[in-house]
């Protein structure tokens, strides 16, 4: 039976040789060659054409991200997962823009590297967990940016339908029975609590909740 061949592209040797030992203790794996720049890993990816590289971004001479770009185009067949200490979700997507079939941070175990050279062998994409739990966060952290119409006390929405209604501040104070002043601060607290910059943009996001449709 053909063993799986890997190119490992990486800048630091003593590194190479971990992932290495790690590889080749597989039986399913080989090592075939190894690459200490951008250059050389797009050399010997055309000479060996291995089934995988693995490909640390932070390469000298020529990144990984242009080396992943020059090996997909060139060798299609060949698959890249990308390897790097980057922990931002935004070198995974510029990987996988590129072509590559995966993305590992340098945090992850033995395990799940060999998991995600079968999932890959076997023409799926992967992505490993440090990274889909830091695009978690990241999405999670966006939603807590968007403005929240239940942040608004009850007279706040009072207001709130009324300035929809196109009423000004003085329209809102004899309709609400309070001061110009007080209903002018109510408008500039709706504005600062829904984080909108002006009354029409607070008009748009007032339509856009179907609680005032």
């Amino acid at each position: 039976m053909k063993k799986l061949s890997i190119l490992v592209a990486d800048d630091h040797m003593l590194l190479r040789q971990a992932w290495r030992i790690v590889l080749n203790s597989q039986p399913e794996i080989e090592v075939v060659g190894e690459a200490n720049n951008g250059k050389e890993v797009v050399e010997k990816a055309l000479l060996l054409k291995p089934d995988i590289v693995l490909m640390d971004i932070g390469l000298p001479l020529m990144d990984g991200i242009t080396a992943t770009l020059h090996i997909t185009q060139k060798l299609p067949q060949v698959k890249v997962l990308g390897l790097s200490a980057y922990t931002q979700p935004s070198y995974a997507r510029k990987m996988i823009q590129v072509g590559a079939a995966g993305y590992l941070t340098k945090n992850v175990t033995a395990l799940e590297m060999i998991k995600a050279i079968e999932e890959i062998k076997n023409g799926r994409k992967y992505i490993c967990n440090e990274i889909k739990e830091n695009l978690s966060q990241q999405v999670f952290s966006e939603a807590d940016d968007q403005p929240n119409i239940n942040c608004l006390s009850h007279r706040e929405l009072e207001i709130v339908e009324l300035i929809r209604d196109g009423l000004s501040s003085k329209e809102i104070a004899d309709k609400l029975f309070i001061t110009p002043k007080t209903a002018e601060a109510h408008r500039y607290n709706i504005l600062r609590k829904l984080k909108m910059k002006n009354t029409a943009a607070l008009v748009n996001f007032i339509n856009s909740q179907a609680q005032f449709v």
